[in-house]
């Protein structure tokens, strides 16, 4: 199991203000806040952003992506919503998906720093 991941920011603080707006649907909250580094998470921090001041915009075909489990489609739908209106940009709508093992319910975005962030819920459903 997966404890916890990192990603790099250019900004800090611009991103750590977008993912307060963006992580708080899926019931992620800012947890350590440090000079060079903020978590986020739901009792400890699971996803930290880092400072990485001179790093280029993350390429769109690296094939990473890291995904969060939401807790409801409705709450998919707000992480997009979320991430669209802070400055991130669509990746994929909210919508059904054909998973490898089941269909699920996702959307994709962009973050400030080009990162590919994915939220899911299950089942599939189009509510």
């Amino acid at each position: 199991m997966i404890d916890h991941v990192s990603i790099s920011v250019a900004d800090l603080k611009k991103s750590a203000v977008f993912y307060a707006a963006v992580l708080e649907p899926l019931g992620y909250r800012k947890i350590a806040d440090r000079p060079a580094s903020v978590g986020f998470g739901k009792t400890y921090p699971e996803f930290w952003l880092n400072a990485r001041p001179h790093t280029a915009l993350a390429p769109a075909d690296t094939g990473a992506h890291i995904c969060l489990r939401a807790r409801s489609v409705e709450a998919v739908r707000e992480f997009h919503a979320r991430a669209l209106a802070n400055g991130g940009r669509d990746d994929g709508a909210p919508g059904p998906r054909k998973g490898e093992m089941t269909d699920y319910f996702g959307a994709f975005i962009r973050d400030l720093d080009g990162n590919k962030i994915e939220a899911m819920t299950l089942p599939a459903t189009s509510s």
